[in-house]
């Protein structure tokens, strides 16, 4: 809602050729409490008052000599560049009021003037304005807020991916189905795994029995915590790999699938390996 003190403090400019006319228009406003009120009886200064000045409210003739109404407002629809143009005319010609309605003009006040008619057309003409630079300004903060939003959410993200970096060799996402659908990290290189793929499609390189565990976590949908498996490379040396991870779910409480980390503990597991109690 727009407050009464919100309205008084709203810029007017007055545009007429008849000083008479500014200071009779002048007085009924001040009357009532308008307390920011400007004018000019030179048309041709118009647009550059309001571009400099950005009035809320142009109360203005359409009969001047040199340059008309019609004229300053073709002049101030380039300076509104969101299209709303705060203009209320000033005409004793009927015929008028149409075609200023039409070349923009949002309402009208007709001359001899109305103490009541003038006073009521201004305040509900500045009540639309300052609700719609409100409804702007407030759109323009909605937009700056999810400008910062986002840069925070890929800020936030950027650590993420770097503090798996730091503490796993990759991390991994897969849907419901068992498909890896996401992977950071040099997995490929180590494990050949595609995006795509499943655990399963790696062939009998894996060990069986530990990978008979695996699934059962997975198909159980349980979190596991550093479990370790292994597979035997081509060259029939052993690798070993450690992997984390949770289930996931969507906000309805349906399983969406899995993500975690993993690790490539192959050097930390041989010493074990060769440990005589392990011979």
């Amino acid at each position: 809602m727009i407050s009464k003190q919100e309205t008084l403090n709203a810029s007017i400019l007055i545009v007429d050729d008849q000083e008479s006319n500014v200071q009779l228009l002048g007085e009924m406003l001040r009357d009532v409490g308008y307390a920011c009120i400007a004018s000019t009886n030179d048309p041709y200064k118009v647009c550059a008052l309001h571009q400099k000045d950005h009035y809320d409210l142009i109360m203005l003739d359409l009969q001047m000599p040199g340059m008309d109404g019609f004229e300053v407002m073709e002049g101030l629809k380039e300076i509104e560049a969101d299209g709303y143009l705060p203009v209320l005319v000033i005409t004793a010609q009927p015929a008028h009021k149409l075609r200023a309605l039409a070349a923009g003009a949002k309402d009208f006040i007709s001359k001899p003037f109305d103490l009541v008619e003038v006073q009521t057309r201004i305040h509900n003409m500045l009540e639309v304005r300052l609700l719609y630079k409100k409804l702007e300004q407030h759109n323009q903060m909605l937009e700056q807020t999810v400008l910062e939003r986002t840069a925070e959410l890929r800020a936030s993200e950027a650590r993420f991916r770097r503090f798996t970096e730091l503490s796993s060799d990759w991390y991994w996402e897969q849907d419901k189905t068992g498909h890896f659908t996401m992977i950071y990290g040099p997995v490929f290189e180590m494990l050949g795994i595609r995006v795509n793929d499943t655990l399963g499609d790696q062939g009998t390189l894996w060990n069986e029995a530990e990978r008979e565990i695996l699934e059962a976590n997975l198909a159980a949908r349980r979190p596991f915590l550093d479990f370790v498996y292994s597979r035997t490379n081509p060259d029939s040396s052993r690798q070993y790999l450690m992997v984390s991870g949770e289930p996931t779910f969507d906000s309805s409480g349906r399983f969406t699938g899995y993500r975690g980390v993993g690790k490539d503990v192959t050097e930390t597991m041989h010493p074990y390996e060769e440990s005589p109690a392990n011979k």
